[in-house]
């Protein structure tokens, strides 16, 4: 698997606590999710950067963070969209220090599932506005909205993903089958081969499974670099399609 330095927008993160802490808020919401207080520095991979855990150890809120500090709505799609229909989103991006690399990205794209309705609706204002070419172009030529929640996902993926980018994703295995999840990887892949860089936050054993990637693996009380087969989700999942007779019957006792 290569290891395409050059694509890496992203270096590293870390938290202005010295600010945080003059600030006393220390012991507010985000700054007191497992993941934001475990934090000194992290690292990112040139090519794939995974963060998982349970829910509630503050995922979400760390990927949308990354992805407003380095200039992306709140609520997702490209740079350059700039509408918002609840500003739910927390002050710590705010906090945060972004380490970036020389390199310009020249696409990038931030995907979380609990917006993409948002997104979709933002294209179509657009595309009814005059004057312009049409924006749902980029994404395939049909409204998203006249797509299944899947299709619409596997559309941005596979028409407004171009290459030399940098593509945070929230939880994208929220809207994708299986066999979807294994044509992502391959996705993810090519547009690695052509220069980007991922950040994924991920419940999935399949999107987590691609080769060389740097997996976080928060816990409430641990932030780890792991191996996939180490991670608590290939093996629970593993486990489970081993034997589902006998998790079932344990579950279900």
């Amino acid at each position: 698997m290569i290891l395409n330095k050059t694509s890496q927008y992203i270096k590293s993160l870390s938290i202005d606590w010295a600010r945080i802490h003059k600030e006393g808020i220390a012991q507010k919401h985000p700054f007191n999710l497992p993941v934001i207080k475990l934090m000194e520095e992290i690292s990112f991979h040139p090519n794939v950067t995974y963060i998982i855990g349970e829910n509630g150890v503050g995922k979400s809120t760390l990927i949308e963070a990354i992805a407003v500090s380095y200039g992306f709505n709140p609520e997702g799609g490209t740079k350059n969209m700039s509408f918002s229909t609840t500003a739910s989103h927390s002050s710590l991006h705010e906090y945060l220090r972004v380490g970036k690399s020389y390199r310009q990205a020249r696409d990038g794209f931030f995907l979380r599932a609990e917006t993409i309705y948002n997104v979709s609706s933002h294209i179509d204002d657009l595309d009814a506005a005059p004057g312009g070419p049409p924006v749902i172009a980029s994404y395939g030529g049909t409204s998203l909205h006249k797509q299944s929640h899947g299709e619409s996902f596997f559309s941005i993926f596979i028409h407004r993903f171009g290459g030399n980018g940098i593509y945070i994703l929230d939880e994208p295995e929220a809207a994708l089958s299986p066999m979807r999840q294994m044509a992502m990887l391959r996705r993810i892949d090519e547009l690695i081969k052509n220069g980007s860089q991922f950040i994924i936050a991920t419940h999935s054993p399949i999107i987590l499974a691609y080769p060389s990637a740097k997996i976080y693996e928060i816990t409430p009380t641990s932030l780890d670099v792991v191996d996939y087969k180490e991670t608590e989700h290939y093996i629970l999942t593993k486990t489970f399609l081993d034997s589902p007779e006998y998790m079932l019957n344990k579950l279900l006792e």
